[in-house]
């Protein structure tokens, strides 16, 4: 089976979404591109400031070995940009880490997998799913489908029990223990789907005479006429209302018109 590779983002498209599918080299590579592209230049600070929304950038000033081991030292990966003709800058550019829940964030929420999520989760609280800010779950169900459940320690294993085939499906697993009890936090990443987009026909567009207009018109003067009224197809559903009506009330109204008439 052939292996799928992630489509390769180009700094025109870049976004604060897909800017999480880049790694360090990418940055540099889509940099040096940019300076040597007049109309991306131009635009050069629009698109470092989407970048920094994933990765930690700096402009290393000081080029000298013992600076750049301590940006290595650091995580950060340092190279030279060519910005000009003869003009070189030295960057060092981290991808930021998601950590902490508060790390986590509609744009890169779908950049992680739900097993990520899981430690992401376990590594902020102990108290549970409902422990969580409200912002932060909104956060996690735009990408996850997330499910919970409280058992009995020796029930959460159970054969042929939720966490069995919530497994099964697919689902990622968070425990945590509660006393005698266990709160399972069940993951599993939504599928990404694109919102269709509506097409027309060149021959399904009216024309200059607006004959297709016409046409439409012709054809709801021919339902109105096949809807006239007739009174042989009157039946009983034809007089149903949605009131409920108090037989006392009918009874009532039934004497009035009857002694008015009699006056009559």
């Amino acid at each position: 089976m052939k292996k799928q590779t992630k489509k390769s983002v180009s700094l025109k498209a870049l976004t604060k979404s897909s800017v999480w599918d880049l790694q360090e080299n990418d940055v540099f590579r889509m940099l040096d591109a940019a300076y040597k592209d007049v109309e991306l230049r131009d635009n050069i600070r629009r698109y470092v400031d989407i970048i920094k929304t994933a990765f930690e950038m700096e402009e290393v000033t000081i080029d000298k070995p013992e600076v750049v081991k301590k940006y290595q030292a650091r995580g950060f990966k340092v190279s030279t940009v060519k910005t000009g003709d003869n003009a070189k800058t030295k960057y060092a550019v981290k991808k930021r880490p998601i950590m902490r829940v508060t790390d986590l964030t509609y744009e890169n929420i779908r950049h992680i997998s739900a097993t990520k999520l899981m430690e992401v989760i376990d590594r902020n609280f102990g108290g549970g799913w409902e422990s969580l800010s409200q912002s932060i779950r909104d956060i996690i169900e735009s990408g996850f489908e997330i499910s919970t459940t409280t058992v009995p320690k020796d029930r959460l294993h159970k054969k042929g029990g939720l966490c069995e085939k919530k497994l099964a499906d697919g689902f990622e697993v968070l425990e945590i223990e509660k006393g005698l009890w266990v709160e399972a936090i069940f993951a599993k990443a939504k599928p990404i789907v694109e919102k269709p987009r509506l097409k027309f026909d060149e021959d399904e567009e009216s024309n200059e005479d607006g004959e297709d207009v016409v046409d439409k018109i012709d054809e709801y003067d021919e339902e109105e006429e096949d809807d006239d009224f007739d009174e042989d197809k009157l039946t009983e559903e034809s007089y149903r209302t949605t009131f409920e009506e108090n037989p006392e009330d009918l009874s009532l109204d039934a004497e009035e018109v009857s002694e008015e008439d009699e006056e009559f």
